[in-house]
């Protein structure tokens, strides 16, 4: 069974790296779902948006919040390149439900505060 290679990085370190059936990744111009055998293709990645990568082991799903970024397949491998990622199995969920509130309640016009803080309850396994 064809599989690809999947790493996912962010400046601080090595979020994922393995082998997986399927990724998918939110994209400025929409979402993509990665199979093996996909075009090669380059995208900017959503602000506040969460990967999903299904592992070929047939291992738990796994989410992770993502900022800004790269997305680029080429070959059956993929590379997320997130100026920060959070594992959502590593989200402490009272901390990022706090951090919505306080978006919520701050008086900005910058939505990106909000997005991320609902991206890492997401992950995590929470709709907010």
């Amino acid at each position: 069974m064809a599989t690809l290679k999947v790493g996912l990085v962010s400046p601080e370190r090595e979020i994922w790296s393995g082998e997986a059936k399927m990724v998918v990744a939110q994209t400025i111009e929409g979402s993509l779902g990665i199979l093996p055998g996909h075009a090669p293709v380059l995208g900017v990645l959503l602000d506040g948006s969460v990967v999903k990568i299904e592992p070929a082991d047939g291992g738990e799903p796994v989410q992770a919040a993502v900022g800004s970024g790269f997305f680029s397949v080429a070959a059956d491998e993929v590379s997320v390149l997130a100026e920060q990622a959070e594992l959502g199995v590593e989200i402490d969920v009272q901390e990022a439900r706090q951090a919505l509130d306080e978006a919520l309640g701050a008086e900005s016009e910058d939505a990106t505060p909000e997005r991320r803080a609902r991206a890492r309850l997401r992950a995590a396994g929470i709709e907010a």
